[in-house]
């Protein structure tokens, strides 16, 4: 039986890293989408500084300026799909996460069975000896 409860502990020894390593991991993809989002509207904010203030009127000026906030606007675009793709990395490793939680609580209500079962074993084992004997056990323990 105790055997059986080190390889119930091992067990739950190994759900509850499986669980610190989804947990981590859905923190990185959280970091990673929050970066995405920041890059986003700081793109979104250089591109409104671009126009924003004086008139321009040097043509090759404002041709460059245009060029280069419809190179902002692309960056923006790949930057939204790119924020998606993330979104979508965190829903997975969420869902990752609560498996690994319940995986994590079944090794532990498999442990705590294993201990009852021992205990019980353990009982049975002390109600089947003499009484005699239940006194010397007893006393023993104490």
């Amino acid at each position: 039986m105790s055997r059986l409860i080190a390889s119930r502990k091992r067990l739950l020894r190994v759900r509850d890293v499986q669980h610190t390593q989804a947990v981590g991991a859905l923190m990185q993809a959280r970091d990673e989408a929050n970066q995405i989002e920041d890059n986003a509207r700081r793109i979104a904010s250089v591109r409104e500084e671009l126009f924003s203030g004086e008139q321009v009127k040097n043509g090759a000026l404002l041709a460059s300026k245009r060029e280069l906030a419809g190179r902002l606007e692309r960056a923006g675009r790949q930057l939204d799909g790119a924020l998606y793709d993330a979104n979508r990395r965190i829903d997975q490793r969420d869902a990752e996460r609560i498996v690994a939680d319940r995986d994590r609580e079944i090794a532990e209500r498999l442990k705590d069975k294993a201990h009852a079962a021992r205990e019980a074993q353990r009982e049975a084992r002390l109600a089947a000896l003499p009484s005699y004997r239940r006194m010397q056990n007893k006393e023993n323990e104490q």
